[in-house]
This record gives C-alpha cells, sequence and structure tokens, in this order.
C-alpha cells in the first residue's frame, strides 16, 4: 500500500465490523455499515481503500447470510452447533484482515460471496 493514511483507512474498513459487535452486539447485522460508508467516501479518492472497504462490505454480507441461515437451522438443532462456529469464524477473519491490512498486505477473505465488485 502506498501511504500511512490509505493503510489507516482500509484498517478501519475491517475494523468497523469488530466496532459494531463491540457497541451493538450485533457485528454481523451492523457489520456492513461502517465498510459501506467508507466506500462511499473514499472510493474516488483511493483505489486501495475502496478495494479494502468492499472486501470488508463482502465479507460482512456474506457472513449476515451465513449467521441468518444458521438461526434458522437452530429449528433442526443443527443451528446450535452452526451459530457459535459461524461467529467464531467471522471474528477470526475480521482480526486476520485487520491485522494483515495495517501491515500493509492487502487481505483476501476466504468463503465469501463478491455481491459488490
Amino acid at each position: 500500500m502506498n501511504t500511512q493514511e490509505e493503510r489507516t483507512w482500509s484498517m478501519l474498513a475491517h475494523l468497523s465490523s469488530l466496532a459494531a459487535l463491540l457497541f451493538t452486539g450485533l457485528g454481523f447485522i451492523c457489520g456492513f455499515i461502517g465498510p459501506l460508508i467508507i466506500w462511499l467516501l473514499k472510493k474516488d479518492q483511493s483505489h486501495i481503500v475502496a478495494e479494502n472497504a468492499k472486501e470488508a462490505l463482502n465479507f460482512n454480507i456474506s457472513y449476515t447470510i451465513y449467521s441468518l441461515i444458521a438461526v434458522m437451522l437452530v429449528f433442526l438443532l443443527v443451528g446450535f452447533l452452526l451459530v457459535p462456529i459461524v461467529y467464531v469464524v467471522w471474528l477470526v477473519f475480521a482480526i486476520i484482515a485487520t491485522v494483515k491490512t495495517n501491515q500493509g498486505q492487502y487481505y483476501r477473505y476466504p468463503f465469501i460471496f463478491r455481491f459488490i465488485r
């Protein structure tokens, strides 16, 4: 990445989902709002920040869908196992992306749909 400012904004795009978890308790549900705002604000100013914000946005949208499916599967008793797994995987990937981005590396999340290209 080019500048410290781009690295900081990229890191904030990934970190904002963790902030949503911390402040609202709804990391999946509200986690896409921060990356969306950063993407809308910075998409014309920095390609690097825009790409990281889109990746974080796609990640949070995908994991919101995964969590909703896991919650629906609670009625089949499978969801009791899936809900914590989805939550832990989401948390781990969000932390890894934040650290990698802060180090100046581009992080591409596994297991997500790329709704926004």
